[in-house]
C-alpha cells in the first residue's frame, strides 16, 4: 500500500496536511492550477521543460524537481498539465519518465486535453506499475484557473475521485466523474466541439450583421445581451469589438482540439459536417503564424468577406 492509504487500506483524502504533491507543466493554465495548490498549503514540487518557469513556482514556495524521475520519487500525488498526446506519452512512459520513478500506490492526476485512448492507455500502463490514474480535464479559460473556479472533468475510479476532493475544491467551481478511464477526456471533446463551432457561428452571424449595414460595436453590444450566446463566448464579444485577439485560449490549442474531435469521430463513425468546415476556418487562420485567440476566427470571416476593406473605406 502506498502512504495515500489508512491501515485499513482505504484511500484517505488528498488534504495538504496528508499529501506531498507533484505539478508537471507550467504553462498558461499550469502555473495558475499550481498557484492556487500553493496559495492552499500544498507542499509542491515542481517540474518543466522551461527551468524559468519552475523558478517563477519556486519564488512562491515551491520546489522544483531535477527531473521527472526525482520528482516521482518525492510526491504521493501528481498532477500534469501538458501540451497534447506526445508530451504525455513522453512525461509518464521511458526510462526517464513518471512510472520510472514512482512508487506503487502513488496517484496520477493527469489533466492534459488528449485522446480518451491516450487517457485509457496512461490508466492501464499506471495500473502496470501499481498507479491508480484519473483522467481530470480542465474546462475554462485562464482567468477561471487564475480564481479557482474551473471545472473538472474526470474518469476513472470513483474511490479516489473522493479521495481527490480537496485537490478539486482547491481548483475548481465544480467537478464531474463521468465514467472509467478516458470518460473525462472524451468529454472535454464534446466540451470543446461546443466551444469551437460556437465561435465559428458567432463569426459567420456577425460578419453577416456588419455586411447587412450594422454597426460592428452596436451588434457586438445587443448580442451580448440576448439568450443565445454561451457563457464561455460572453467575454469574446467585448474583446472583439476592439479588435482584442490576444490569447487566453490560443487558436493553436483550439486546433489541435479540433483535430482530436474528428479523430474521434472518425474511430466511433460519427458524422461532423459543422466541426469539419469550423476546423478548416480555424486552420486557415493558424496559417498566419500569429499567437492569437481561437476568436480570431471573426476576424478571418470579415477577411473573406471583404469587411475590413469596407470598415477601413468608411
Amino acid at each position: 500500500m502506498g502512504p495515500i492509504r489508512d491501515k485499513g487500506g482505504r484511500m484517505k483524502r488528498f488534504t495538504a496536511d496528508q499529501v506531498k504533491v507533484g505539478f508537471i507543466g507550467l504553462g498558461n493554465m499550469g502555473s495558475r492550477i499550481a498557484q492556487r495548490l500553493l496559495d492552499h498549503g500544498y507542499q509542491l514540487s515542481v517540474y518543466d521543460l522551461d527551468l524559468t518557469k519552475a523558478k517563477a513556482m519556486a519564488a512562491q514556495g515551491g520546489v522544483v524537481a531535477k527531473n521527472i524521475v526525482d520528482l516521482a520519487r518525492t510526491v504521493d500525488v501528481v498532477l500534469s498539465c501538458l501540451t497534447n498526446d506526445e508530451a504525455v506519452h513522453n512525461v509518464y512512459g521511458g526510462p526517464e519518465g513518471f512510472f520510472a520513478g514512482a512508487q506503487p500506490g502513488t496517484v496520477v492526476l493527469e489533466m492534459s486535453t488528449i485522446s480518451p485512448e491516450t487517457s485509457r492507455k496512461l490508466h492501464r500502463l499506471g495500473a502496470r506499475n501499481g498507479i491508480d490514474v484519473l483522467d481530470v480535464a480542465i474546462s475554462g479559460s485562464t482567468p477561471a484557473a487564475e480564481e479557482g473556479i474551473l471545472t473538472l472533468l474526470a474518469g476513472g475510479n470513483p474511490e479516489l475521485f473522493r479521495a481527490a476532493e480537496p485537490i478539486f475544491q482547491a481548483i475548481a467551481k465544480q467537478y464531474f466523474l463521468l465514467g472509467g478511464p478516458g470518460s473525462g477526456t472524451a468529454m472535454k471533446l464534446v466540451v470543446n466541439t461546443l466551444l469551437g463551432i460556437g465561435m465559428q457561428a458567432i463569426a459567420e452571424a456577425v460578419v453577416l450583421g456588419e455586411k447587412a449595414g450594422l454597426d460592428r460595436e452596436r451588434l457586438l453590444e445587443v448580442l451580448s445581451h440576448t439568450a443565445l450566446i454561451a457563457p464561455a463566448h460572453m467575454g469574446k464579444l467585448a474583446r472583439i469589438a476592439g479588435n482584442d485577439y490576444s490569447p487566453q485560449f490560443p487558436l493553436r490549442l483550439m486546433n489541435k482540439d479540433f483535430q482530436l474531435i474528428l479523430e474521434a469521430a472518425a474511430q466511433e463513425h460519427v458524422p461532423m459536417p459543422a466541426a469539419e468546415a469550423a476546423f478548416r476556418v480555424n486552420a486557415d487562420e493558424l496559417a498566419n503564424g500569429d499567437e492569437e485567440d481561437f476568436s480570431a476566427v471573426l476576424r478571418r470571416m470579415e477577411k473573406v468577406a471583404g469587411v475590413a476593406a469596407i470598415s477601413a473605406v468608411t
